[in-house]
């Protein structure tokens, strides 16, 4: 049942999001909304499917599929097809994801296949997309050996392997696997079949890589470490090689209290880099140098609690933030000099929102 309009700009882009659905305010799974990009309100157009858990949603190149793990019992992968007039979705199938706790997907730029990561039990999954957007049978896992312990290590989160995101490389051969229990980024050869290693990158020893983001000209990737709240900008050697050059912390100084990361995202100038910090509740906000370094700007309250994860729409002009544990969503504008953010209207409520994507 679609929810009555609000007048709003109808050409705007269609903001879906990911939620759980076993939280204490219930949710029904996917949601969808229309974004204002002239105020900034958005505009709710009701569920757009109803699935379990939806944590994570992905695109397909076309624009024409969606896909979403379920971290619901055991890990699913759903295949979705799009109606962007209703903007409702409609099963097409749905697969294992093989592997516990599915957190992370993304589809390949050719859209023949997408990889989905599983943090529960450490495994990266390789799934075939038909052309008609369903999910392939047949697929390929990868289980993530145990962590060896390296100087640094959290006793606590780092027992085990946890994939945590998968990104492509700019060139579209191999697939980045942030695992944040054995503190890598994992590369895989994905221009043929199935899930070959490549180089591995070490981050330091109790970082906790959680996800990775590019800027736009592919040069320089940036990988958020949820357990020590730091950024770690790398350069993009080529060959599924990355090399560390930065980190930089994403909380403030005199910042005492406990705090984990959860998202990271370049600004489509590439004159910006955001990440979310769980626990101090803010967007951390950095100006990016020409070569790719990164300087703190400052960090804004994402006027909620735990900011699982944002997204920045096409044009650049408007960052929403999902706060899981305050059942809220808020709308900031972006200052396009100095990547600041202001606030705009009132938070949105939403049973446990976690996962914000902008259809183009």
């Amino acid at each position: 049942m679609l929810v009555a309009m609000l007048s709003l700009d109808a050409s705007g882009p269609i903001v879906f999001i990911g939620t759980y659905t076993n939280a204490k305010v219930p949710s029904e799974g996917i949601y969808a909304y229309r974004l204002d990009t002239k105020t900034g309100q958005m505009e709710p157009l009701g569920v757009a499917a109803k699935v379990g858990n939806p944590s994570f949603l992905a695109f397909h190149p076309s624009g024409k599929f969606l896909y979403a793990v379920s971290e619901d019992g055991v890990g699913t992968v759903t295949a979705f097809s799009i109606n962007r007039e209703k903007a409702r979705l409609t099963e097409l199938n749905h697969v294992p994801s093989k592997g516990d706790g599915p957190c992370h997907l993304n589809v390949e730029r050719n859209g023949k296949s997408l990889i989905v990561v599983n943090y529960g039990s450490g495994t990266t999954t390789r799934i075939p997309l038909g052309a008609d957007g369903r999910l392939g049978a047949e697929s390929v896992s990868v289980q993530h050996a145990k962590p060896t312990g390296v100087p640094g290590s959290d006793r606590k989160n780092q027992t085990a392997p946890h994939a945590h995101s998968v990104n492509y490389t700019p060139d579209g051969k191999f697939a980045l696997v942030a695992d944040l229990g054995r503190d890598e980024v994992i590369s895989y050869k994905v221009d043929g079949p199935g899930l070959v290693a490549g180089p591995v990158t070490q981050i330091a020893g109790g970082s906790g890589p959680r996800h990775l983001a590019w800027l736009p000209s592919g040069k320089t990737a940036y990988v958020i470490n949820e357990l020590r709240s730091t950024v770690a900008v790398l350069d993009y050697m080529g060959a599924g090689v990355l090399k560390e050059r930065q980190t930089i912390s994403t909380l403030p100084t005199d910042f005492t209290g406990v705090s984990y990361t959860a998202e990271v995202q370049a600004h489509p100038s590439g004159k910006f880099l955001y990440g979310s910090n769980r626990g101090h509740n803010s967007i951390s906000i950095f100006a990016i140098a020409a070569d790719g370094k990164l300087t703190m700007v400052g960090t804004e309250s994402t006027r909620g609690n735990w900011p699982r994860n944002f997204g920045i729409d096409p044009s650049g002009e408007w960052l929403i933030v999902a706060n899981q544990n305050s059942n809220t969503m808020a709308v900031f504008r972006i200052d396009q000099k100095t990547g600041k953010l202001t606030a705009v209207g009132e938070t949105i409520a939403l049973g446990a929102p976690v996962c914000v994507k902008f259809l183009q």
